[in-house]
């Protein structure tokens, strides 16, 4: 398991507010959906993923937005 800081995110984001936002919708997305992970889970929590997807760079505002759109639209149907 890989450390994570705040400093690792912030090259990603915008601020640290930033960051918080984006880190607990993606969270969110990984607890209560099927979504694929853009990193390994290594038994770490939802938060913790979400902030190394977004260290990694492979996670982005744009990224989750489309994500949350794709989902709305499966229970649409």
């Amino acid at each position: 398991m890989a450390r994570v800081t705040v400093e690792d995110c912030l090259d990603n984001v915008e601020n640290r507010f930033q960051l918080v936002l984006l880190s607990a919708r993606r969270a969110r997305q990984i607890e209560l959906t099927s979504t694929d992970l853009f990193v390994e889970a290594d038994n770490d929590k939802p938060t913790v993923i979400a902030l190394r997807e977004i260290a990694a760079g492979k996670v982005n505002k744009t990224i989750v937005d489309e994500i949350e759109q794709s989902q709305r639209h499966v229970e649409e149907q």
